[in-house]
């Protein structure tokens, strides 16, 4: 039998005035969920705030580079190997090279016609078939196979053009809701000329902005085996530098409007053996509106969900709680510590740990 482990991740997290991920005219996103409007926040803002906190998080060849200007990263590592190359020579090359492995580079600055998401060691194995002169289609394809990125690993590629560079992602975010209804308000804002005249009392700007408040609900899983299978035992490593992240890090739209970055208020992280387990339908009726705020009935609910889903599926083989109002759980504790009994927990339950 195959062997299953994943790591689930699910966040309380109140955000207060905001327009943290808007839609194409603007509006805070929103989601019906039992019946009623919700606050959502797409799992793709998400994501991208995560992918820029690792370059925190990670050494700089553990995170890839997403762009359609491939051409400037292979020129600069052709370089590195031969600095007596100039730019237009070493720019050459690169093109050439990338030409090679099958990609319709239109020029240097305006580059592929899609983004493509390259790991630093791909790019250096790219170089290095160029700068020995290689025109062998199946050697530069490999170089981009070999060697992903964290991110790459743990987000995916997708290469339309060719699907033998694809990676499937190994995690999966959902669009974070809030647990209760929410209706959109709305902000009228002026802006006055500092050089206007002074018998003008009238704006020289009016403008409508619209935002919501929430409590959400955040979830997120790691399949840590098809992790370990891209990346190997480097997989506990990377599965804690996306759970800090996870917990870390905000969408940044319209912040400096609003200054809405937070951090949740409840943390509950499983490894898991059976399956990955979203607590959303602890949600599905709405938490009622109280002068007591939303966070302490919302930390009631999941806590009862998680209780309640046993009977469907088996106890996680760890669990762990940060922040308060989860305390059923488990007992909680500092988000370092949460991340480091992961990382040891998956390294001795993958195949070479510990174990």
């Amino acid at each position: 039998m195959e062997k299953r482990l994943y790591v689930d991740i699910h966040c309380l997290q109140t955000v207060p005035p905001s327009c943290v991920n808007r839609d194409d005219t603007g509006t805070p996103k929103t989601a019906v969920y039992g019946g009623v409007t919700r606050a959502r926040v797409s799992s793709q803002s998400w994501k991208h705030a995560i992918r820029q906190e690792f370059s925190n998080l990670l050494p700089e060849e553990a995170i890839g580079t997403r762009t359609k200007r491939i051409v400037g990263m292979v020129q600069k590592e052709i370089q590195a190997l031969d600095p007596s190359l100039s730019d237009q020579k070493a720019e050459k090359a690169a093109t050439s090279a990338l030409t090679a492995a099958g990609f319709k580079i239109k020029g240097a600055k305006e580059g592929t016609d899609a983004l493509f998401l390259m790991s630093k060691k791909q790019a250096e194995g790219v170089a290095a078939l160029a700068v020995q002169g290689s025109k062998d289609k199946n050697e530069y394809k490999k170089v981009l196979r070999d060697n992903p990125s964290v991110d790459m690993a743990l987000f995916g590629r997708m290469v339309a053009s060719d699907p033998s560079l694809n990676y499937d992602a190994s995690c999966q975010v959902a669009h974070a809701i809030s647990t209760h209804a929410v209706v959109n308000e709305y902000d009228y804002f002026t802006a006055v000329d500092d050089l206007g005249d002074d018998d003008n009392a009238g704006a020289s700007h009016i403008g409508v902005s619209e935002f919501n408040s929430s409590t959400l609900y955040r979830y997120a899983t790691v399949n840590v085996m098809e992790l370990y299978q891209t990346i190997g035992l480097e997989a506990p490593e990377a599965v804690r530098a996306f759970i800090k992240a996870f917990i870390t890090t905000m969408p940044t739209g319209k912040q400096n409007s609003y200054a809405n970055r937070t951090i949740p208020c409840s943390v509950y992280v499983a490894i898991r053996e059976d399956q990955p387990v979203s607590f959303a339908s602890a949600f599905e009726q709405a938490v009622p509106a109280t002068a007591n705020g939303y966070e302490n009935p919302s930390q009631e609910k999941l806590a009862e969900y998680a209780g309640k889903i046993t009977k469907f599926v088996d106890t996680p083989y760890a669990a762990y709680v940060a922040g308060e109002g989860l305390e059923k759980l488990a007992k909680s504790m500092e988000v370092d510590e949460i991340l480091e009994n992961v990382e040891k927990d998956l390294t001795k339950l993958l195949p070479g740990g510990e174990s």
